[in-house]
């Protein structure tokens, strides 16, 4: 079987994020007309509606339109009315992005929440490593660091929603993906669509521990 594990790097090599993941968050953007004027613009092109139109529906200039939702001017609380109106939002909407809390979650080694998932046999241990809930982004991230100290019976295999990365740390194993089995050893990454039938075929050599961080959408 070919070894296809440098694929994703090549990938990775030829295509372009459109993210750069250390931009710096300007000040100007903690500026509450900042976080207002970007409330604004998102709710109007959630809707589908041109500044034209919502300067037509609120009587707003387009220019005067253009300068709150760049964050150039603070709008007066009956023009926020107006645009809330308009909008068919709450008019704390606006003022979302500015207070909202962001939560991290900090655990420390060996405290991670021991769970059972299908699968689980003697000697395979499941640690959650933190879980946020509900967020701004609409995508839930379950961390998990997963210990093999053992021989067992033959893994089920995993198939869920979402998208998993696999970075091994200790050990090897192989991992099956569909009908794709890859040797994985300390420092190999697997990207994959967890839709597929997926889990460890073979445990080749312990122990073995590896990160395992699984992304989908939260409902609604």
């Amino acid at each position: 079987m070919p070894d296809t594990r440098t694929k994703p790097t090549d990938a990775a090599k030829t295509s372009k994020l459109t993210q750069d993941p250390h931009r710096l968050r300007e000040d100007r953007e903690m500026v509450l007309e900042v976080a207002i004027g970007r409330e604004v613009r998102s709710f109007r092109k959630q809707q589908n509606i041109t500044v034209a139109e919502l300067s037509r529906l609120t009587g707003i200039s387009i220019g005067m339109l253009s300068k709150i939702e760049n964050g150039n001017t603070s709008p007066s609380l009956t023009t926020l009315q107006t645009l809330a109106q308009a909008l068919s939002v709450p008019l704390t909407a606006f003022f979302k992005g500015f207070e909202e809390k962001r939560e991290a979650v900090h655990t420390k080694s060996g405290k991670g929440v021991e769970i059972e998932r299908a699968g689980t046999r003697a000697g395979h241990q499941y640690n959650l490593l933190g879980h946020l809930g509900a967020n701004s982004s609409g995508v839930i991230v379950e961390p998990y660091l997963i210990e093999l100290n053992s021989e067992s019976d033959t893994f089920k295999t995993f198939q869920h929603s979402g998208i998993e990365m696999i970075y091994m740390l200790e050990g090897k194993v192989d991992y099956r993906h569909g009908a794709e089995l890859y040797p994985l050893e300390p420092g190999d990454t697997l990207f994959f669509d967890a839709d597929a039938p997926h889990g460890p075929e073979r445990l080749v050599q312990f122990p073995i521990r590896y990160l395992s961080i699984i992304s989908y959408p939260s409902e609604g």
